[in-house]
């Protein structure tokens, strides 16, 4: 069973979908740790609440980016993670995290990119942009923020009394049925990536 670290910053509702599909013995792997880059950040409670293990890793801590990065890196290598899922993280990995989890690490971003990367605030900047149809993307990162190759996209309608929380709340139901889906591939060894393309093997008759 692979063993899955799941990094947030905030109310960790992805977090939570990834625990509850664990629970239902659909995710195919364990979540073994979760790190927050803030003592407040909700989704801590979550996972203490399925006694899932714990870490703060600050930025402010520490000297430099590179000095937070590497020492993220360190917990992650010392808690024996397979997968590392970055779920409304609010900061862009470095080299060293990068390196050490290469082709292992999925990021869920509220826009179906390339359009509306980066940021907080893709929802609205897609309402502002005038799209008749948004939705969530889940992606390998890799050193471009937002650009990684696409694993899934799902589609959501844009419409017309929409506004940047209403679509928020329609996009973040897909988010939540995307990313477990995504991590249960990647841990069955079905994900291949072949140069942007991502390719979703069969599954093994072991699996």
């Amino acid at each position: 069973m692979k063993r899955v670290a799941v990094l947030v910053s905030g109310r960790g509702s992805n977090l939570q979908a990834l625990l509850d599909a664990e629970a239902r013995g659909e995710l195919g792997a364990t979540i073994a740790l979760v790190v927050a880059d803030r003592n407040g950040a909700f989704g801590l409670q979550r996972a203490r609440a399925r006694s899932v293990p714990t870490d703060v890793v600050r930025v402010r801590d520490f000297a430099t980016r590179e000095a937070w990065d590497e020492a993220l890196a360190a917990r992650l290598r010392a808690a024996q993670v397979d997968i590392v899922v970055t779920a409304g993280f609010q900061r862009v990995l470095g080299a060293a995290t990068l390196g050490a989890f290469a082709g292992r690490i999925l990021n869920i971003h509220p826009s179906l990119l390339p359009a509306f990367p980066g940021g907080l605030h893709a929802q609205a900047d897609a309402l502002a942009y005038g799209v008749k149809v948004s939705g969530c993307t889940v992606h390998f990162a890799d050193q471009n923020v937002d650009a990684g190759p696409i694993v899934f996209q799902r589609v959501v309608e844009v419409r017309e009394d929409d506004d940047a929380d209403s679509l928020a709340a329609r996009i973040l139901a897909e988010e939540h049925r995307a990313l477990p889906e995504a991590v249960r591939l990647l841990a069955e060894s079905r994900l291949c990536v072949e140069g942007r393309r991502v390719r979703v093997l069969a599954p093994s008759p072991s699996v």
